[in-house]
């Protein structure tokens, strides 16, 4: 079974031997890679739609996998039980609805060693929402997928220290890193800020000067990295 880069990320931020449940499965092919290479005993693959959950359920019998794969409708982690998985995977799925669903699922996070989170946007949000809440942020991946930047996330229960509003907005990690696509990424970033900074400049209020002070300044430090992480890779 071949996965695709971003998949293959992921699989890499889930530690062997624990149970674990896929949420928002769609085809089941997390889940089935890893009950099928050994990485995880079993799993459960969740989905809230009735098309995606009846997809997972056959691709889980297609597999023979029923035994080690369990398929379940449900919204978020409510198809959990409480020390039920030790691993939860939240992947394809915006920041802010990863957050919510976080949020209201604190009983089901009882007992849950890792979190492995990829967010397709809003990854600062979810990052605070992390360090705020009880978890740390223990590993990041960065990798471009047809063109696409995907950022992985793996937080574990404990305390954080990190408070720096640029670092949660990048990545703490894919910064110590200087992983080779993180300076294109940040090239991206820095694109969007400048064309914001431009939209200000033709602002004279005075929340858009303070605006634009605080973007000058994450551009700086945006430069700062992409030109270590280029002297690093060479």
């Amino acid at each position: 079974m071949e996965l695709s880069p971003r998949l293959a990320a992921i699989v890499k931020l889930i530690p062997p031997g624990f149970p674990v449940a896929d949420i928002g499965t769609d085809h089941a092919m997390l889940p089935l890679y890893l009950v099928k290479t050994g990485r995880s005993p079993r799993a459960i693959a969740t989905d809230l739609n009735e098309k995606p959950y009846q997809t997972a359920c056959r691709q889980v019998a297609a597999a023979d996998a029923g035994g080690r794969v369990e398929v379940r409708r449900g919204d978020g982690l409510e198809a959990i039980r409480p020390g039920e998985v030790e691993v939860i995977v939240l992947a394809g799925m915006g920041g802010n609805t990863i957050v919510g669903i976080l949020e209201r699922s604190r009983g089901e996070l009882a007992g849950v060693k890792r979190l492995v989170l990829q967010p397709m946007s809003d990854a600062a949000a979810l990052r605070v929402w992390l360090v705020q809440n009880g978890w740390r942020l223990v590993d990041e991946e960065l990798i471009k997928d047809e063109e696409k930047f995907y950022v992985i996330i793996a937080a574990e229960p404990g305390e954080d220290c990190y408070e720096d509003p640029f670092l949660l907005e990048v990545g703490p990690i894919l910064v110590n890193k200087c992983s080779p696509v993180l300076a294109e990424y940040l090239e991206k970033i820095k694109g969007d800020y400048q064309r914001v900074l431009s939209g200000l400049a033709r602002s004279r209020t005075e929340q858009s000067m303070e605006k634009a002070v605080e973007i000058t300044s994450r551009l700086a430090r945006i430069r700062e990295v992409i030109s270590r992480c280029r002297l690093k890779t060479g």
